[in-house]
């Protein structure tokens, strides 16, 4: 027994130190953007570069935030933010209501209109990104909210997974409501989406990262530079030809753009767990 004890307890340290050591290799490649973030260029292109932070901290991240490369940082964000929210919100509503629709309500065609949405899963916008631009550009949505969001908001994804879930609920559920008297979006509002809510809280978790991540959809569509996103402005500031980079500045907006993502992840693990191994909504 005391030998079984301790290979337990061996395998228990070397799985942590595992875990320690693949932690380290992933943050260090953070931990140096963030030091050339507080630093000033000279100190960044002379080797060796600086292993602690400097004392540019503050200069650095006002001069992203105010001033940028191409537009203010600031700016950008909020335009991924607006992006992010729009697009993880529209595919969980829409996502819902069809979920709903195909679960509860018999109609021909139902079966096949899920398999129709579900082969969208092999159309992501890249290989419609032609037509798909066409359609926005005719109804003047270029550099423009709706035009950033729209698009993206459809999810097979996320409507698999609703549907997945209203199928466990309990019959006798439906029964109850109906003869309580609850009508079809009475039952959706006060029932469904309450029971759905780890659902709800992991798919928002997993959306807002997937919209806040575009790249290839907004640089199409956006000309303007004040509709610029975060992760098209970092691309941006990379220089062309013989000008010289703004390390400290380029580093400085990679640390913000990782920060909203980073916070809903924090902010919201439990529920994000739960969503996705609890059986038990």
């Amino acid at each position: 027994m005391a030998g079984m004890v301790e290979k337990r307890g061996f395998g228990h340290w070397l799985t942590h130190a595992g875990l320690i050591v693949g932690v380290l290799v992933i943050f260090f490649p953070i931990w140096l953007a963030f030091v050339a973030s507080t630093v000033t260029q000279a100190e960044i292109v002379q080797p060796p570069m600086p292993l602690l932070p400097g004392d540019q901290f503050f200069n650095n991240y006002r001069q992203a935030l105010v001033a940028g490369v191409n537009a203010p940082v600031a700016a950008m964000l909020m335009n991924s933010l607006i992006m992010a929210l729009g697009i993880a919100f529209g595919k969980i509503v829409i996502s819902l209501l069809s979920a709903f629709a195909i679960v509860y309500f018999r109609f021909p065609g139902r079966k096949l209109f899920f398999w129709l949405i579900f082969l969208t899963l092999m159309l992501p916008v890249e290989v419609r990104i032609v037509p798909t631009y066409e359609v926005i550009a005719g109804f003047g949505m270029l550099n423009s909210y709706s035009g950033l969001i729209f698009p993206l908001i459809a999810s097979a994804t996320a409507t698999f997974l609703f549907r997945q879930f209203f199928m466990t609920v309990p019959d006798e559920l439906t029964e109850a409501a109906r003869v309580d008297g609850a009508g079809p979006m009475r039952f959706f509002w006060d029932i469904l989406v309450p029971m759905s809510r780890t659902n709800i809280a992991a798919l928002f978790v997993i959306l807002f990262i997937y919209g806040w991540n575009q790249y290839l959809w907004p640089l199409l569509i956006t000309t303007d530079p004040s509709m610029n996103t975060i992760v098209m402005g970092i691309k941006q500031m990379f220089p062309s030809g013989d000008d010289l980079a703004d390390w400290p500045v380029i580093m400085a907006t990679s640390i913000l753009a990782m920060l909203p993502p980073v916070l809903v992840v924090i902010f919201m693990q439990k529920l994000f767990i739960r969503g996705l191994v609890d059986s038990e909504k």
